[in-house]
């Protein structure tokens, strides 16, 4: 039972994230049923984010396309050490696959036993996809209803709510280092190439650095 209830508080902890996503996307002039749909087919959230940002700030989508593909990655990988445990066949494996997240992977490896892993990957990755979605239509119809959400501050929730999403996951001095890094990185290039760029460079960083470890 703990290991549902632990699943369920992480997955609406998360999910409230989504009303960030939404607003910042109706900022970024997306609408609000492509918002929805955004975060119903893509659900990775510092993807959604990110293509989001790089639209937003003027980039084209084919930029916004290879920056959200380069930080799913990780999901990728995610799948190759959960396959094994799940052991799942034919349609219920594209479920599992749409539902491989940070979160729904931390929360099954984090269990004793095989069957509280495989509880709490379902519970998470289910909770976390519902509530993430609920929240986003909420955002995106609350930034709807203004005239002009940039002139609220809308635009700056791709940043803020990004770090938010990162920040939890600097668990050791070498991560931290990484993060600033990349922060740097992306922030010398930002005057001399398009939008989008240097968070793809940078996604690049992060992606080799992974392979090495």
């Amino acid at each position: 039972m703990s290991v549902k209830r632990d699943s369920l508080s992480l997955s609406f902890a998360v999910g409230v994230y989504g009303a960030a996503f939404g607003a910042a996307s109706v900022a970024a002039h997306f609408s609000v049923l492509q918002t929805c749909a955004i975060s119903l087919l893509t659900f990775s959230g510092a993807s959604q984010f990110a293509a989001v940002g790089v639209v937003g700030a003027g980039g084209g989508a084919l930029s916004a396309i290879a920056t959200g593909a380069l930080l799913g990655t990780r999901n990728g990988l995610y799948a190759v050490r959960m396959a094994p445990l799940l052991r799942v066949k034919g349609f219920k494996r594209v479920v599992a696959a749409q539902v491989t997240i940070d979160e729904s992977t931390g929360v099954a490896l984090a269990q004793n036993n095989e069957k509280d892993s495989r509880t709490g990957f379902w519970w998470t990755g289910f909770g976390v996809f519902i509530f993430w979605n609920i929240f986003t239509l909420l955002g995106a119809l609350s930034a709807g209803l203004l005239k002009d959400p940039a002139a609220f501050g809308l635009d700056a929730l791709v940043p803020a709510a990004f770090v938010g999403l990162v920040w939890p996951r600097l668990t050791n001095k070498k991560s931290y280092y990484l993060a600033i890094f990349a922060f740097l990185f992306a922030l010398s290039l930002a005057p001399f190439v398009p939008a989008g760029v240097p968070i793809i460079a940078t996604s690049l960083l992060a992606v080799f650095m992974g392979w090495r470890e």
